[in-house]
């Protein structure tokens, strides 16, 4: 496609991300902030990979809508998204509201964007592109929106192959040699549903999708919608796009799917998240942070200090100070503070919002003790949040604990310790 034509449906397409969940699977890591705004990689958050990916497409127009424990994910947008006045960028938060039309939360994805259409229509847009806003993927937002138009789709809906042993917890497409997808089952148990809805082999070369073994197409929850056949299938009640809006407009509308080929993760899990940020410490990370560029808030912090380490495969953020520390397969978030003896192995250390001063160290809350980890302290199979403070002598494992526990001090989630924000766990502690 003509370089002009790619410019005009990118200037023609409008942004619309999901950050209004609750983010239960991921609790406690959302006990006090929304899904999106959950810290990834040391320096990031989950909402910064969708409002990178537009960036990098071209795609300048974003809303983000929000509803729960968003304080922090509002402060985020707010200091790290800044346009030039001068052009037409823009990442503008809708919050949930009461109207005198509506009194009600957001009850699902479709209805939060039905709740703003009095927003969007007052934005000339061609073409609504609908993303998430916890997963992490690099996608050129270009290629679906050119597939969209050339094949005058009236939705494009982004897929991913997969095989069987995922295929029944997500929403499976099946599509002909078009691309048009004929039928869409949300999470199918049934052997024999999910076996009809294998893509056929023969077609693999057509759809573009690499390799050998039975593959079915299932749904990233990224939609490409015209801008007339969003409203008109928001005129109604329905509440979810996966489960009402996509599965009732196979019959009438031209819904095609795109296939997209590459690293996807729906970062809906303790598991899967503390998994996806250690992945970063490996030498080939399967997510590249590095080019194109993800963004995220400038926060011009001083260099990482080290003051004698032993480092084996970890990722360290600005403005560190680690004394005689030993890291193994860890993510060191911003701002951390490793005392002298301490040990972190198979560690997602999300560091602090500040640096200590003796005034918050002397709280009562905080015992005394200095934000960050103690002199020989030892943390293992961890998911450390913000702002914790851990005393001298410690020693933090999930190591032959069940799988979820809940205690005042820690929780257990998917076999993954997690310390919430803002703990502080006293001397000489032993998980």
């Amino acid at each position: 496609m003509p370089t002009a034509r790619l410019a005009e449906l990118r200037n023609r397409t409008l942004a619309v991300i999901m950050g209004g969940g609750q983010g239960t699977r991921l609790f406690p890591l959302t006990r006090e902030r929304a899904k999106p705004a959950v810290p990834l990689a040391g320096k990031y958050r989950l909402v910064d990979i969708p409002i990178s990916n537009c960036i990098n497409s071209g795609i300048m127009r974003m809303y983000l809508l929000t509803q729960f424990n968003s304080a922090s994910l509002h402060r985020h947008i707010s200091q790290s998204y800044k346009f030039d006045h001068f052009g037409n960028g823009f990442v503008e938060i809708l919050a949930a509201e009461q109207t005198f039309s509506s009194t009600s939360w957001y009850q699902g994805t479709a209805d939060a964007v039905r709740k703003n259409l009095m927003h969007f229509q007052n934005t000339d847009f061609r073409y609504a592109l609908i993303l998430s806003g916890d997963q992490l993927y690099r996608m050129d937002f270009q290629k679906i929106i050119e597939q969209h138009a050339e094949t005058s789709a009236d939705v494009t809906i982004a897929t991913i192959p997969v095989m069987a042993k995922d295929a029944s917890s997500l929403g499976i497409m099946q599509v002909n040699a078009e691309r048009r997808i004929t039928r869409f089952v949300e999470k199918p148990k049934d052997p024999a549903v999910l076996d009809s809805l294998k893509v056929d082999r023969n077609s693999y070369g057509q759809l573009g999708i690499q390799g050998d073994t039975d593959l079915f197409l299932a749904s990233m929850g990224i939609y490409v919608f015209n801008r007339e056949v969003l409203f008109e299938l928001l005129n109604n009640n329905l509440t979810d796009f996966g489960k009402h809006i996509i599965p009732g407009a196979i019959e009438n509308k031209r819904l095609f799917s795109y296939v997209y080929q590459g690293y996807w993760e729906d970062i809906g899990t303790i598991r899967s998240f503390y998994e996806a940020n250690l992945d970063q410490a490996a030498s080939l990370p399967k997510f590249n942070f590095f080019d194109p560029p993800v963004f995220t808030r400038p926060r011009f912090l001083p260099a990482s200090k080290i003051n004698g380490a032993a480092i084996d495969r970890a990722v360290i953020a600005d403005g560190c100070v680690i004394s005689n520390a030993r890291i193994q397969n860890s993510v060191i978030g911003i701002r951390s503070v490793l005392d002298e003896g301490s040990f972190l192995s198979n560690v997602v250390m999300m560091g602090a919002d500040y640096y200590d001063t003796p005034s918050r160290q002397s709280r009562p809350e905080h015992l005394g003790i200095a934000l960050g980890i103690g002199r020989g302290s030892r943390i293992e199979n961890a998911i450390v949040d913000k702002n914790v403070r851990v005393g001298e002598g410690c020693v933090l494992s999930p190591a032959g604990k069940p799988s979820e526990v809940d205690h005042p001090l820690y929780y257990i989630r998917d076999g993954v310790l997690v310390i919430p924000k803002g703990a502080v766990i006293p001397a000489n502690t032993i998980i």
